[in-house]
């Protein structure tokens, strides 16, 4: 474990003390890096040190941070200013042990001056040696991260669009059920995935037309240019194909297949067929689950390099985690998903979720 240290002048004394104590524990895998500051004589802006700190731990450089401020006060408000960073001001061992067992928190932050050196290393032992309890603390703490990822910035909150008609939220509900058939659930992904058209179409362009009815011409309106393309990700992408061109059966289908590979954990292409006029079509790339967003975002990626320019992202179920992956690389793709769901767990699945979509689309789990 990689445990990053930092502190401003007046927590230098108590960091310093912190960082001999951990260092005892260097034989149990323990690694320690200390950001700073280095004395105690300087006056140093505790932000500065903060937001560092925070920033290493929220982007997985180090496991764990530690801060340390003449309160503790200065430094948690500093550091819960980066998304990801969860840092608890505790005063007490059983406050160190909830803030890890109840809300994960993945930084520590102590007061130099309010609180005794043995109190300190108690807290920091009792922080280090508690996991976190999950269950019920798991959707509350992935309430925090599921705001935290759609608020991060005002691109992002106005690119997802979460669909909240009643019969969208009605089938959803089915599907998660566990004890729905393959043939349900086959069925059920087709007819949200046609629901949900009518929220992904919205902003197509019309043009006017000149029609005659039975009793008179009139102007009527027609989709400009009717171009659109549907691209499922191999293999669960599939299953939300045949829904969509019930209403769009002029689309043209391509197809993005991507695996994980087992060392670099990174998408790899194995197969893409796209339309030859790509470029000019208003294309829907079809992912029903939205999980790391890792392999959403390498496809957006593939189908812009072959010439893709106005790119929607369709999901049944969506992760903060995935969303916020997509929109990091991809700011201009619109997000369509007919649900929110609170976090990832240790195994990259969606909570609550619905399993692997794929398995239950073909029958393989």
């Amino acid at each position: 474990m990689k445990i990053v240290l930092g502190s401003d002048h007046a927590g230098f004394n108590l960091k310093e003390e912190i960082k001999k104590h951990l260092g005892k524990m260097s034989e149990n895998g323990l690694e320690v890096i200390d950001f700073g500051t280095n004395s105690s004589a300087i006056s140093v802006d505790y932000p500065d040190i903060a937001i560092t700190v925070a920033e290493s731990v929220a982007n997985k450089t180090y496991d764990k941070g530690i801060l340390v401020c003449g309160t503790g006060i200065g430094m948690s408000i500093a550091a819960n200013k980066v998304p990801g960073a969860y840092a608890a001001l505790v005063c007490s061992v059983e406050m160190a042990r909830l803030c890890r067992a109840h809300n994960n928190a993945n930084i520590l932050a102590l007061g130099g001056r309010t609180t005794k050196l043995e109190d300190a290393l108690a807290m920091v032992d009792a922080w280090l040696n508690t996991d976190f309890d999950e269950g019920r603390h798991s959707r509350r703490v992935g309430k925090i991260k599921n705001y935290e990822s759609c608020k991060v910035s005002d691109s992002c909150h106005k690119k997802l669009n979460i669909i909240e008609h009643p019969l969208v939220k009605h089938k959803v509900g089915i599907i998660r059920d566990k004890k729905t058939t393959v043939k349900e659930f086959r069925e059920l992904v087709q007819e949200i995935a046609g629901l949900m058209v009518y929220e992904i179409t919205r902003n197509l362009v019309l043009e006017e037309v000149k029609v005659e009815t039975p009793i008179t011409e009139t102007i009527a309106y027609s989709i400009a240019g009717k171009k659109m393309a549907i691209v499922p990700i191999l293999r669960a992408g599939l299953g939300m194909v045949d829904g969509i061109l019930q209403l769009i059966p002029n689309a043209k289908v391509g197809h993005v297949g991507l695996y994980r590979d087992p060392e670099t954990l990174e998408p790899v292409e194995y197969y893409c067929k796209l339309p030859g006029d790509i470029e000019e079509r208003d294309i829907f790339i079809l992912d029903p689950m939205l999980a790391t967003g890792g392999s959403a975002a390498a496809a957006i990626e593939l189908v812009k390099r072959r010439g893709g320019k106005k790119i929607t992202l369709v999901c049944l179920i969506a992760a903060p985690e995935g969303v916020n992956k997509v929109h990091s690389h991809h700011p201009d793709v619109e997000i369509y998903t007919a649900a929110l769901d609170d976090h990832l767990n240790d195994h990259g699945y969606i909570v609550p979720g619905l399993g692997d979509a794929g398995d239950r689309l073909f029958g393989t789990r």
